[in-house]
């Protein structure tokens, strides 16, 4: 019966999963894994096997294939270890301060890791299709030279055991956390790496990032009867389980005098799978729109339970946003999980810390459960292209906690964006001296504050600044129909920008190279005005490489505004009136290679009070003092 049942909810979720990408000749790799995994929670040893069920659907005929072997980061000279020691602003949770003198030591926390405190993943009896094959691991990755070349459209079926520890917590992965977790069970089992049009993606456990295989997970977990487990997929077997899992209508049928129980979990169609355990988990359910089942297992502590029980309805809001203005989400289930070390998506689940106020623990789940479509349904390679997961995730989420939980304005003041922190962001890192590209993979990035701003700040901003190019209205529409068009794929950023076009028919090549590609920055300026008679002359000046359509209010005294557009030649576009209360007269075109231009105002230059170059400020401008002219009284 069990059997019947995981088939047929693959086969149900199987018509949604096809991958829907207008790419021609697009393709993607697919995997089925089964793992069976036997967890000591003395030791925090365990041991498994792994079947894995990998097709070709690519033109190339593939000779080796790599896995990540994640928990060998976790181990004295690691490149992780490394890393944190030469990096001038290690992550904070990854080392250990302490004064010498008057100066303050950081100590990477995985250099001192004992031997029974570190992780592995050692690998064993692998084979293809039953046959021996040599694999031999480097650090965190495991290369495979097959018996038999894999051709083109053919599939071929790789075991293996596995054999690995759960390191001290110190990086999303690991045991008995600050909180008292027991197991955050993140990258733990060996992962087949991404093969893509641009080759295979077999990059080593650094810090940052993941990418992988589209496939459906078959996972058989046998851990102390007295653990409650929460994560990636359903669970086949709750009958077996009880624990955490008494809903009405189910018996309890495993032995009292067991000792451990084994939890069978499905996960069709998503390219990881996670899990959290620990014996103190209460497990809360509800149920959010179209029939998803949102759950909760976090520590029972009075800091914080409160927290956790007034938090779960926002969390359906938030389902129901994100749904709205991005697409459905295309699960039936997703799990708020406590563990890691701060906050980090998977594959139907989230691992968060719990012991956070109310708003701190809506606003993280926010961005963590918005990662289930910008990531788990968009699947980019968060290596290469870190500011469409992380950036896009911000502005979503960012939208969302406006409406679920708007923030308190004092009587007569005007709310501020809230893609506020995103731009000042933004401005800090260009005043630095420190910004690279976003094209800069995200383990190369000189410093950890220029990753995160990049990832996540300007990430926002390409959207948010979007919205400015295009307008509001269609970046929505964006929005939708990049979800539409890549959802379940691999898109890249071009993908992003095709969908804008798509919508708009605007040209934005220069948008994506400039924002992404460099460091150029947007710096416009109103230079001057002069009078012409019964009309003034005004000056506008292009000070930096990036070029952006203007839009202008103009305030006159007699208390009258009106609106100009000038668009930008290279864009072949013209928005719509962002003020339609407003009166709006559309300018020639500027091209990029003047960099003046000129325009006249119907009225003395006395009688203008104001003018305003993008008084929405969704234009990055790193200069906006000389954005004005304001008459002087």
């Amino acid at each position: 019966m069990r059997t019947f049942i995981t088939i047929a909810l693959l086969s149900a979720t199987s018509l949604f999963a096809q991958q829907h990408n207008p790419n021609p000749g697009y393709w993607q790799q697919h995997v089925d894994y089964k793992m069976d995994v036997n967890m000591d929670v003395k030791t925090f040893k365990y041991t498994g096997t792994q079947q894995l069920v990998y097709t070709n659907n690519s033109a190339d005929t593939l000779r080796r294939v790599f896995y990540h072997l994640y928990n060998n980061a976790f181990q004295p000279g690691s490149e992780m270890d490394a890393r944190l020691q030469a990096i001038a602003d290690p992550d904070k949770r990854m080392v250990k301060s302490f004064k010498t003198g008057d100066k303050t030591v950081k100590e990477s926390r995985i250099a001192t890791l004992k031997p029974n405190e570190m992780g592995y993943l050692n690998i064993t009896n692998f084979k293809q299709d039953g046959t021996p094959a040599a694999a031999n691991a480097e650090g965190t990755v495991l290369t495979v030279d097959l018996v038999t070349p894999l051709l083109p459209g053919k599939s071929t079926t790789l075991t293996l055991n596995f054999e690995g520890q759960v390191p001290l917590q110190i990086r999303r992965s690991g045991r008995n956390s600050e909180e008292g977790v027991a197991l955050s069970m993140t990258q733990w089992y060996p992962k087949i790496a991404e093969y893509d049009f641009e080759g295979w993606h077999a990059d080593p456990y650094i810090g940052r990032e993941f990418h992988g295989v589209w496939g459906d997970f078959d996972v058989n977990i046998t851990i102390d009867k007295n653990y409650t487990i929460g994560g990636s997929g359903y669970l086949q077997n709750k009958n077996e389980i009880g624990k955490g899992y008494e809903d009405a209508g189910i018996t309890v049928k495993y032995p009292k005098k067991t000792k451990t129980l084994t939890w069978h979990f499905v996960a069709p169609n998503v390219h990881d799978f996670a899990w959290g355990a620990d014996p103190a988990y209460i497990h809360d359910k509800i149920m959010g729109p179209n029939g998803v089942e949102l759950h909760f297992f976090y520590k029972n502590n009075p800091e914080y339970t409160e927290s956790w029980k007034k938090m779960q309805p926002k969390v359906a809001e938030l389902l129901e946003f994100y749904n709205t203005h991005v697409g459905p989400y295309p699960y039936k289930q997703y799990s708020v999980v406590q563990g890691g070390d701060g906050g980090m998506e998977y594959a139907m689940c989230t691992l968060i810390t719990g012991n956070r106020s109310y708003g701190s623990l809506v606003g993280v789940t926010a961005h963590e459960f918005a990662h289930s479509w910008f990531q788990h349904v968009l699947a980019t390679n968060e290596s290469k292209h870190e500011w469409m997961d992380e950036g896009f995730t911000s502005y979503i989420s960012d939208l969302a906690m406006e409406t679920v939980l708007p923030p308190t304005v004092k009587e007569g003041e005007e709310p501020e964006s809230p893609f506020k922190g995103a731009y000042d962001n933004y401005f800090y890192l260009v005043k630095s001296g420190k910004e690279q590209p976003l094209t800069t993979h995200a383990d190369r990035y000189d410093t950890g504050m220029a990753y995160s701003i990049a990832a996540y700040s300007k990430g926002e901003i390409f959207l948010a600044q979007l919205g400015y190019v295009i307008g509001q209205d269609k970046l929505a529409e964006t929005l939708k129909r990049y979800y539409y068009d890549y959802k379940l794929s691999h898109p890249t950023p071009n993908d992003i920008k095709r969908s804008a076009e798509r919508v708009t028919g605007a040209v934005l090549d220069w948008y994506l190279t400039d924002w992404c590609q460099t460091t150029n920055t947007i710096d416009y300026a109103i230079k001057g005005l002069a009078e012409a008679g019964s009309t003034t002359k005004v000056t506008l000046e292009r000070k930096g490489r990036m070029p952006m359509p203007i839009d202008l209010i103009v305030v006159y005294d007699d208390g009258t505004q009106e609106s100009y557009y000038v668009p930008l030649a290279e864009m072949h576009y013209q928005k719509d009136n962002p003020y339609p209360n407003l009166k709006r007269t559309v300018l020639p075109d500027w091209d990029w290679a003047h960099p003046t231009y000129e325009f006249t105002l119907p009225k003395a230059k006395a009688a203008i009070k104001v003018i305003a170059i993008d008084p929405a400020e969704f234009m990055s401008d790193i200069n906006k003092a000389d954005n004005a002219y304001i008459k002087q009284q």
